[in-house]
C-alpha cells in the first residue's frame, strides 16, 4: 500500500501509553477531524489539485460534470491550458460560474448567473456540467443552461497537453482561460470528463500534486 487512508484516527495507546497527536514531531498532509463528514474532498482556499501529469488533451469536445459547496464568491473550479493560447476554464467571479473556451482563435464564454436571490454560495451541494463541442459551448447549473456558440467557425479544437488543475493552480503555471487567480474553498465530488465513449471519474487522492486540499473529507454544511 503506498497512500494514506482516508479516515480519522484517535486515542492511540503503545505499551499503554497514549500518544499524545496535539504536539507531534513532525506532521504531513494531516487534516482535522469533522464532528460531521459528508462524501467529497475538502479544498481549503490556498491551493490546487492537479491531475493527469502527462497532460489532457481536450481537443473538440470534453463534457464535464461535478458537484460542488462553497460559501464563498469567488474561486478556479477548474483549468487545462497549453503553452499557446489553447485552454479551457472554469471559475467563480462574484457568485456566477463562468466556462471559458478558447480554441486558437479567441476566448469564448457561457456564463451562469443565479436568478433573484438565489445563491451557489449557500454552502448547499450544486450540480455543474460543462460541455465544449466544436461549435458551441454550454453549462448546466442544477438544470438551468447557458449557451454560447463558437463564432470562430474555423477553430473547434483546444489543441491542450498540460494537466488538469482543480480548485487553483501553482504561481508560476500559465492559465489562459481564467481570470481568477483564487484558490476554491469548500468541497468538490464526483469529478467526471468525458470524451466520445470514454468517462473517467477522478480520484483526488491519486493526484500527482495537492496543496491545501484533503481527500475524501468533506466537513459538515458550514453555518
Amino acid at each position: 500500500v503506498t497512500h494514506s487512508i482516508p479516515a480519522c484516527i484517535g486515542n492511540m495507546t503503545i505499551n499503554s501509553k497514549q500518544l499524545d497527536n496535539e504536539s507531534p514531531v513532525s506532521i504531513f498532509a494531516v487534516n482535522k477531524c469533522y464532528e460531521t463528514v459528508q462524501d467529497g474532498t475538502f479544498f481549503d482556499g490556498s491551493g490546487f489539485a492537479a491531475l493527469v501529469r502527462e497532460g489532457y488533451k481536450v481537443r473538440s469536445d470534453v463534457n464535464i460534470s461535478l458537484e460542488f459547496r462553497t460559501t464563498a464568491a469567488h474561486g478556479v473550479l477548474l483549468g487545462v491550458s497549453s503553452a499557446k493560447v489553447d485552454a479551457i476554464g472554469l471559475e467563480m467571479i462574484h457568485g456566477k460560474v463562468l466556462f471559458h473556451v478558447n480554441n486558437g482563435a479567441g476566448r469564448i464564454t457561457a456564463t451562469y448567473e443565479p436568478r433573484g436571490t438565489s445563491s451557489l454560495c449557500d454552502g448547499k451541494w450544486h450540480k455543474l456540467q460543462a460541455h465544449k463541442s466544436k461549435h458551441g459551448l454550454s453549462l448546466v447549473i442544477d438544470g438551468n443552461l447557458a449557451h454560447t456558440d463558437n463564432p470562430y467557425i474555423q477553430s473547434t479544437s483546444a489543441d491542450t497537453n498540460n494537466p488538469i488543475y482543480v480548485g487553483g493552480y501553482p504561481a508560476d503555471v500559465k492559465q489562459n482561460c481564467l481570470t481568477s487567480k483564487s484558490s476554491f474553498r469548500g468541497c468538490l465530488r464526483n469529478l467526471v470528463l468525458t470524451k466520445g465513449q470514454h468517462t473517467e471519474l477522478f480520484d483526488f487522492s491519486r493526484a500527482f500534486d495537492l496543496r491545501g486540499v484533503f481527500p475524501h473529507s468533506c466537513p459538515g454544511a458550514e453555518h
